[in-house]
């Protein structure tokens, strides 16, 4: 496992998360890092991605104004602030980390532009 991602937990509708990501070794080194997430018999899908050197972000439409991605260099770490959670949000949360430098959010929001993945942190909602 490359990447540790944890934070998740149940929340009633309107509730807040942050989840956490970060590398198992010392540093994340590549271009970018994205956070997917996994519902039961759908697709994985693009939730929100930061570039860890200028720390440009992208949001899918489904949780712009919602959500917000943000890095800690000092801490090596890229976080996922949650507000205003949805049932529709519940699923298992993933980082991954893309290393080759470059990508606009066509790039970015594609699981097969990242190299690394974590083993997911699971968001339940209730209604």
């Amino acid at each position: 496992v490359q990447l540790q991602a944890s934070g998740g937990g149940l929340v009633q509708t309107g509730g807040s998360l942050r989840l956490s990501c970060a590398p198992s070794r010392p540093t994340f080194s590549g271009y970018a890092v994205g956070w997917f997430r996994q519902a039961p018999g759908k697709e994985r899908e693009f939730v929100a991605a930061i570039t860890w050197r200028n720390g440009n972000t992208y949001y899918a439409d489904s949780v712009k104004g919602r959500f917000a991605i943000s890095r800690d260099p000092t801490k090596h770490m890229v976080f996922l602030q949650m507000i205003s959670l949805e049932p529709a949000d519940t699923a298992v949360y993933l980082c991954a980390e893309r290393l080759a430098y470059g990508g606009s959010y066509y790039t970015l929001n594609s699981r097969d532009a990242y190299d690394y993945w974590g083993q997911g942190t699971q968001v339940t909602v209730s209604s």
